[in-house]
């Protein structure tokens, strides 16, 4: 009968030999969410022993691991801007990015008066829009979540069934603003930015999201390029439109907001120093 300490180091040895970064941690995580404790708990209990009836499914759990299936996707979990999100195959894993994206606005919101319409485009499991709702719960915001296929809307929906918030948001099924009714005060986005040659060289873990979450067609700004338009004529005069863009779309996606009725377009960096969001107003 193996220990705690023992299943610890041999999963982890075994993730190592399958090429998982920060192999340790995982085991620890999968290792905790089989045993209903925390990770901290784990380094109470290391010479516990573990019967097969907990072994046996941290084994199925370690083997879908080494597999290259997410960890997010195995604890059916992610931690989200202080929040608690569901997370599945249905909707993109929300990156670090993104969380970034949303603290920043949470930290500095823009100029919203009650009853102010907020939308987030492409919205997956839900994690921008019911973020802000949950931050923003006492400004009496119409705040919306659109996405054009049905699954992850049915994902968001979930998740705000469970953070209590559905009665603080809208959802739409909608090709971008197409069926989602404007002006918006506030349009924020992380749409697919990935280009197609790029779609063969993403890591084994990312193959596990939807490729209508990632591919953004040859330049990965087919969608991007396309909110812009919609944004000339759905968001307020001014009105933010912040959106979520690859490392080397700066300048591209700052030159289509130029084009447009938009004006103050600024790009702001990640945490790695990378120009990763742009951010533009509308003018009066």
């Amino acid at each position: 009968m193996k220990t705690v300490l023992e299943t610890l180091q041999g999963g982890t040895a075994y993730l190592e030999k399958r090429g998982v970064a920060d192999a340790r941690l995982n085991m620890q995580l999968l290792l905790a969410a089989e045993l209903g404790c925390s990770k901290l708990d784990l380094y109470m209990q290391f010479d516990r022993p573990l019967g097969e009836d907990e072994l046996a499914p941290l084994r199925e759990l370690v083997k879908r691991r080494g597999a290259r299936e997410p960890l997010q996707h195995l604890l059916g979990e992610v931690e989200f801007a202080g929040q608690v999100f569901k997370c599945d195959a249905r909707a993109l894993i929300p990156r670090p990015e993104t969380e970034e994206l949303v603290l920043d606005l949470i930290k500095s919101p823009p100029l919203l008066a009650e009853r102010d319409r907020i939308v987030d485009v492409g919205t997956g499991s839900g994690v921008i829009g019911l973020s802000l709702a949950h931050s923003w719960k006492d400004r009496g915001l119409d705040i919306v979540l659109v996405d054009q296929h049905e699954a992850p809307l049915t994902l968001a929906k979930e998740n705000a069934e469970a953070l209590e918030l559905s009665s603080s948001v809208n959802f739409v099924q909608s090709d971008l603003l197409e069926k989602a009714p404007g002006p918006f005060k506030l349009i924020v986005a992380n749409l697919p930015y990935v280009t197609s040659s790029e779609m063969a060289d993403v890591s084994a873990e990312v193959l596990h999201d939807p490729p209508t979450a990632l591919d953004g067609g040859a330049d990965g700004l087919d969608l991007i390029r396309r909110l812009i338009v919609d944004a000339a004529t759905h968001l307020s005069p001014g009105g933010n439109i912040l959106l979520e863009i690859g490392a080397a779309q700066a300048d591209a996606t700052q030159m289509l907001l130029k084009d447009g009725p938009f004006n103050e377009i600024t790009c702001l960096t990640d945490l790695s120093g990378r120009d990763r969001f742009v951010k533009a107003s509308r003018t009066n």
